[in-house]
């Protein structure tokens, strides 16, 4: 049986945390390093950084604090936003990152998964897709999801691991900080789709919706903010949950 992973998210500007709702209205949630640190000791699996910005700015993401959070993490973490290139990969890799995300460039020019995945491995690439419902359709959209896309979700996702993939980040834009539950139909599509493990995003409230994520989908991990950021529970009291639920998780 697999073992399911808890994920925090931390959204990056300008050095502080930040979280909105459906991607707009980004409120200050704190520093990056204790946020980190303290949901390293309450039982997350990883950590992602996003740096929601970088790519709507055109800057590379911020180095020095990723070296900060490399000396004082002992779990794995993901970091995205602003890679465009190989050397900016390497960049995120050198200054301690274990795997990259990639979104925006992505989607702009496809060939990049696959010369990230030449140069670091599949395992080392997430593609993180920011889908939204248009038009009777889930579509791919970018730069923090504000520009929208003629792309499909599934689609791209095939595309993209077909590419070079190792892992997918679905954040579902709809559900996004509204904490009513995860989008477990387009999830589990996506899951049925690609052979790489899926990250499900988007509308985590209370501890039932993870438990729902992980009996209905077969989505291998979950990611979430607020539920971290204003205290109402931690990664291990949802793997506890979820443990009672019969879920395998990491206690």
């Amino acid at each position: 049986m697999l073992t399911r992973r808890i994920i925090p998210c931390l959204d990056i500007r300008g050095n502080r945390v930040v979280k909105g709702v459906r991607f707009q209205d980004l409120r200050d949630m704190g520093d990056p390093l204790e946020r980190a640190t303290h949901y390293m000791q309450a039982g997350a699996d990883e950590i992602c950084f996003l740096d929601v910005t970088a790519s709507l700015e055109e800057r590379p993401l911020l180095l020095d604090l990723l070296v900060r959070l490399s000396r004082a993490l002992f779990i794995p973490f993901s970091v995205g936003g602003g890679v465009r290139k190989v050397s900016d990969a390497y960049d995120l890799l050198r200054a301690g990152a274990d795997k990259i995300g990639v979104n925006t460039a992505a989607v702009q020019r496809p060939e990049l998964l696959g010369e990230l995945a030449q140069s670091f491995g599949a395992q080392c690439v997430v593609l993180s897709i920011d889908a939204l419902h248009l038009d009777g359709d889930w579509r791919v959209t970018t730069h923090g999801g504000r520009e929208h896309t003629p792309r499909r979700v599934l689609d791209w996702a095939r595309e993209a691991v077909d590419r070079g993939a190792g892992e997918i980040l679905l954040n579902c834009i709809d559900t996004d900080g509204v904490r009513t539950g995860f989008e477990l139909d387009l999830t589990e599509r996506v899951a049925q789709t690609v052979r790489v493990p899926l990250i499900a995003s988007g509308g985590a409230g209370e501890a039932a919706h993870f438990v729902e994520l992980f009996t209905r989908t077969t989505a291998q991990a979950a990611l979430a903010a607020s539920i971290f950021h204003d205290g109402t529970t931690t990664p291990q009291a949802i793997k506890r949950v979820l443990h009672d639920a019969g879920v395998e998780v990491r206690l």
